[in-house]
């Protein structure tokens, strides 16, 4: 009793010692509110759906296509499925493994070996026949938690993958949703190359009136027609443009480059501004990729208790049961013909054992790396966030004075015109005037676009797009 009693009191020291590793996902310390923050409202821009998120319905197609067909999120899927299968696979871990068995076999034995004279003097033969059909099972008990690490590995790879997945989708929403209003912004810049290109040609052909009555020389004709020639070159640059992020947003779809339908134009689309991003702490639980670096750490702790288990001796049970005869006909014959076996052992690593060991330091290493990939892809979301909160809140003025600005020089186009045709101002200032208005809203039509990927990258950023 008192040797019974120790040997339970060293297996217990043993198994709180190799337990004693044991290590949850770390805590990380995240600020309380994001940088030039003090809100503490919880409501969070992430946890609005999709298809909610964007008003455009022709951007709810585009995205509704390349979720559908997009060929990386297809290769998600499939790693979500080998994942699944692997983990299903781990759960028949601490079954018993049960085969079935049939031999047969004929020797035959040497006329001047002892087994050979004897079988001929007993049996009258001089081939030794043996025919067996039966079940063996063999099962490893779970001692030191091989088995249930093995499992927990396989959850987390399958986790991670389900969280990769997320990510992905929520990269390809934004990716599109970004596409879309670059491409409404190209949109809107080719109808002011358009629009310009017009007014240049209005003037030009009163420069034209002018320089045939004398009234001007070649040198003011020529600068006239070097204006028009701006916006008549901007033309075919955002036609290739327009064409190359169709392609682009065409390949995010799956589909090869065609043309993409829209009604949406970039001046009508009306700006968000009630976005909240809530506190830094929800992004652990919302962003997918912060979830899956979490998963990393739980699959890479299993591996070093798997790892560690292998080091301590494993107890194997085996049996086997059938039926076995020296003659076919007896083959079957039961009860005479039954035979079993049963048998338990211990089994430690000896001359490897300093592999095995190799192999658990190497996956404490691994863990290790797994904690500091989890604490910066913590480290890389808080900043996005905070990236994105300045975007929005500065180029909501920068857009405020580009307005401004470019109001100012549309109605300075106006009074420019009048008075060039009443010959108060020279043609020089009503085409530095007509430049600037163009650039001004190529400017102002560049801002707004950026405010809405600003917007999109911050609902990104929060985590969403998944849903």
């Amino acid at each position: 009793m008192i040797k019974n009693i120790k040997r339970s009191v060293v297996i217990g020291s043993l198994f709180t010692a190799f337990t004693s590793f044991s290590q949850e996902t770390p805590k990380i310390g995240v600020p309380e509110n994001f940088r030039n923050s003090t809100s503490i409202d919880t409501t969070n821009t992430a946890d609005i759906k999709w298809k909610d998120f964007f008003a455009e319905s022709d951007l709810v197609k585009l995205i509704d296509d390349a979720l559908l067909k997009n060929n990386d999120l297809q290769i998600a899927d499939k790693n979500m499925a080998i994942a699944n299968l692997q983990f299903k696979q781990t759960k028949w871990g601490n079954v018993p493994e049960l085969n079935a068995f049939a031999t047969a076999s004929s020797n035959r034995l040497s006329d001047n070996s002892l087994n050979g004279i004897s079988t001929n003097q007993f049996l009258g033969k001089k081939h030794l026949e043996d025919y067996s059909a039966g079940l063996s099972l063999s099962w490893e008990a779970d001692i030191w938690g091989k088995i249930k690490n093995q499992k927990k590995s396989a959850l987390a790879a399958y986790m991670q993958t389900t969280e990769a997945k997320k990510a992905l989708q929520t990269a390809i929403v934004a990716s599109v949703s970004k596409g879309f209003y670059d491409l409404l912004m190209l949109d809107a810049q080719l109808e002011i190359a358009k629009k310009t290109l017009v007014l240049n040609d209005s003037t030009l052909f009163i420069v034209n009136l002018q320089y045939e009555a004398g009234q001007v020389n070649l040198f003011a004709k020529q600068q006239t027609e070097a204006q028009q020639l701006v916006a008549a070159q901007l033309i075919p640059q955002l036609e290739q443009n327009i064409q190359i992020q169709e392609n682009a947003l065409s390949v995010l779809s799956g589909t090869f480059p065609e043309a993409k339908d829209r009604q949406s134009k970039l001046e009508t689309i009306v700006i968000k501004d009630n976005l909240s991003a809530g506190i830094p702490s929800q992004l652990l639980s919302k962003r997918p990729d912060v979830k899956s670096a979490e998963m990393g750490v739980k699959m890479a702790n299993a591996r070093v208790g798997v790892t560690k288990a292998s080091l301590y001796p494993s107890l194997n049970i085996t049996a086997r049961t059938g039926v076995n005869s020296f003659e076919i006909n007896n083959w079957f014959n039961i009860p005479a013909s039954l035979f079993g076996s049963i048998a338990g052992g211990l089994t430690a690593p000896l001359l490897n054992s300093k592999k095995l060991r190799t192999q658990f330091e190497i996956a404490k290493v691994e863990r290790e790396q797994s904690i500091l990939q989890f604490k910066q892809t913590v480290l890389v979301a808080v900043g996005e966030v905070s990236n994105a909160l300045t975007k929005i809140e500065k180029q909501a003025a920068q857009f405020e004075i580009a307005k401004l600005r470019t109001t100012t020089l549309q109605k300075a186009i106006i009074n420019a015109n009048m008075l060039f045709k009443n010959g108060m101002v020279t043609y020089l200032e009503v085409v530095i005037a007509q430049g600037n208005l163009l650039q001004a809203e190529l400017e102002l039509a560049s801002i707004k676009k950026e405010q809405l990927l600003s917007n999109v990258e911050l609902y990104r950023a929060l985590g969403g797009g998944w849903r």
